[in-house]
């Protein structure tokens, strides 16, 4: 029997709502965090939970499509930051970078903060930016302007840290986290630095870390 009806509207509804949810997690996320509630999200964009999931089958899923282009965006400007010819500055750059990223975005500081086992995506992603931190992090400390007792740890660590001041001041402050990052740059700095009194994590420790702290609900 021949089909009926033209599929090309459905379709474009089809687009029309995933965008919307799009759009409607991505201010959840980013004011609420990774844990935003779902069935607000889909109310908000005038649609029923069930066609989110049809969608974004897993909370994950959804997340991954909110953050994508924000990933890549922010990789892209780790490379370019790897890409200066200053090491200091080419550091200094990557912590900017990553910190701008996660500040007034929940789910972006959320996303660096957890680990999420057996999903490649966010795997991948977390590898690259390790990866892309640890060369930045390597070449200024072979040019010996940074420490030789920081260690990659020690960057998310910062991360972990603004985080929490930038989410704690974004009303009455939103820019503050900038200071204390500033701060830190300078106890990154090789000349004239003190003992630390603590050792340093490494990247074994720090994954430990992440696993145990808050969970993932899907």
């Amino acid at each position: 029997m021949p089909a009926t009806g033209n599929p090309l509207p459905a379709r474009r509804d089809a687009r029309r709502n995933r965008e919307r949810l799009l759009e409607c997690a991505r201010r959840a996320f980013a004011g609420q965090g990774a844990q935003a509630a779902l069935d607000g999200i889909a109310r908000e964009a005038g649609l029923v939970v069930g066609t989110l999931y049809r969608h974004f089958p897993t909370r994950l899923d959804l997340l991954c499509a909110v953050l994508e282009p924000k990933l890549r965006h922010v990789i892209e400007e780790m490379e370019a930051a790897l890409g200066l010819e200053d090491p200091w500055q080419a550091f200094r750059g990557l912590l900017e970078v990553l910190c701008t990223a996660q500040a007034g975005d929940r789910a972006f500081a959320d996303f660096l903060a957890r680990r999420f086992p057996g999903d490649d995506r966010t795997e991948t992603a977390h590898s690259e930016i390790c990866a892309l931190a640890q060369r930045v992090l390597g070449r200024a400390q072979a040019a010996g302007v940074v420490r030789p007792d920081v260690t990659g740890a020690d960057l998310f660590l910062l991360l972990w840290a603004s985080s929490t001041v930038a989410e704690a001041t974004r009303h009455a402050a939103p820019s503050l986290w900038r200071r204390h990052v500033h701060l830190a740059l300078d106890g990154f700095r090789a000349p004239g630095r003190l003992d630390l009194g603590e050792p340093a994590w490494d990247a074994d420790r720090l994954c430990r870390a992440i696993a145990t702290g808050p969970s993932w609900q899907p």
